[in-house]
């Protein structure tokens, strides 16, 4: 199976069209079939809403199901309600479980409850099992559907036990070993299994030193284990250390896709990335809380600048530079931000430490800002003719460049120390407390240079 672009799906879509418009079921089914299911995902979310009805009389709920695990969940609710109910509980009952889980998290309630009750037993409970766990958390997006053996077998016995049960395993790279009471004793790779001997004990073979993830680990977290790790999956447990499940690496790949977009969306300060469907009002909705901070925020900035009137009414040049040295306060703090956020994200700040990175920051800040200072000091002078004017915006910019860029990298180190995600000192966010620094600093300043100016 190839990876199809545009061009090359259309010209696929219209001879499957064409099957589908004369009832040629085998001709359909042989031509889509033949596709990738990400292929197939996308020439679902492109036909037709009566086209994909057809659709789905032609394919069995297993067929649907691997075409359904590569939509985008965000948009996968309209598909499951066109589908019969019975149906969509067949489909739902023949997807890995952990995707079935995470596309009923973004199912109404009611809808969630009726499928459950449609659904078989045995995989509506192994979906309520998963349904409980916090979001975010390793139980959350790990699956149950993977091989284990227990310490006591034979090669021969495991090989014989991973044959029988690895159709329905998520993967079977690594197989997991667990001790009579059920708990996570060891872990054996594939090749391992092949090239031992058939009468070599599982325990005699197996690596003891299992790398794992408590049950409610976050999953941010997890997905810097398995970066680091270079795991292709990751064995989850309770607090008596009893296998839950495992996490495997598509899924982390989800993750990873998740947690940029939200710090991403943080950064902006918006509650939530704007989706291309959303109506202006939606969209509205999720940008207007940060901005209505960012506005009371703003009129205290205002109001510093009120109280200076004076200052200014004696040395009104003052002003000129008002917006130049709170823009490059917010900059320069933004930057530090940028730099702090993602030496959180990535664990990098561990490797090198808290303080070594605020050291670091506190000179890039002491160089730029005077390299600033100098610059623009030298500037003003030759463009006002009043060295004391030059010398006050230099110092104020170096001070201000200083301060804003410590603040950029001590706020989110603050804010991951009392748990709250980082991502959330936004751009905007410290912009704006540097706006009020800034101002601070200049109006002190040009207050103590007051007799120069005149």
């Amino acid at each position: 199976m190839e990876h199809l672009d545009d061009h090359e799906r259309m010209d696929v879509w219209a001879t499957i069209k064409d099957a589908l418009l004369n009832d040629q079921i085998d001709q359909f089914r042989a031509e889509f079939l033949d596709l990738h299911p990400y292929d197939q995902a996308k020439i679902f979310e492109e036909v037709e809403d009566d086209v994909r009805l057809q659709i789905y009389t032609y394919l069995s709920p297993e067929e649907v199901a691997d075409v359904m695990e590569h939509i985008d969940y965000d948009e996968i609710e309209p598909f499951f309600t066109e589908m019969d109910p019975r149906f969509a509980a067949q489909v739902f009952a023949e997807m890995s479980t952990d995707d079935a889980v995470d596309i009923l998290n973004e199912l109404d309630k009611n809808k969630v409850a009726s499928f459950l009750t449609i659904m078989d037993d045995d995989s509506a409970k192994e979906i309520k099992d998963l349904l409980h766990y916090e979001e975010k958390t390793a139980g959350s997006i790990m699956t149950t559907e993977f091989v284990v053996v227990k310490a006591g077998m034979t090669i021969r016995e495991a090989m014989l036990h991973l044959r029988k049960e690895a159709p329905d395993a998520e993967t079977i790279y690594y197989t997991y070993v667990i001790d009579e009471d059920k708990r996570l004793v060891g872990v054996i790779s594939l090749r391992d299994l092949i090239i031992s001997e058939e009468d070599w004990v599982i325990s005699d073979v197996m690596s003891e030193r299992v790398v794992s993830v408590s049950v409610g680990e976050d999953q941010e977290e997890i997905a810097r284990m398995m970066r680091d790790y270079d795991f292709l999956a990751l064995p989850v447990v309770d607090f008596q250390h009893h296998l839950l499940g495992i996490i495997t690496v598509d899924d982390i790949m989800d993750v990873m896709e998740e947690e940029a977009s939200d710090d991403y969306s943080k950064l902006a300060a918006i509650s939530d990335v704007d989706s291309p469907d959303d109506h202006a009002f939606t969209s509205a909705k999720k940008r207007l809380p940060w901005l209505i901070i960012l506005l009371f925020l703003g009129s205290l900035t205002a109001s510093l600048i009120g109280r200076f009137e004076e200052t200014l009414d004696q040395v009104a040049i003052l002003a000129i530079f008002i917006p130049l040295i709170a823009g490059m306060a917010g900059n320069t703090g933004t930057q530090a931000l940028a730099v702090a956020v993602r030496g959180i994200a990535t664990g990098e700040i561990y490797k090198q430490g808290k303080r070594k990175m605020i050291f670091r920051e506190a000179g890039t800040g002491m160089i730029t800002g005077v390299s600033c200072g100098v610059i623009i000091m030298l500037v003003v002078y030759f463009w006002q003719g009043n060295i004391y004017l030059g010398i006050l915006v230099g110092l104020s910019i170096m001070a201000t460049l200083i301060v804003a860029t410590l603040a950029g990298s001590l706020v989110p180190l603050i804010m991951h120390r009392f748990n709250i995600d980082p991502a959330v000192a936004s751009g905007p966010f410290i912009t704006t407390i540097n706006d009020i620094i800034s101002i601070l600093i200049y109006f002190g300043m040009a207050t103590a240079f007051m007799q120069l100016l005149i």
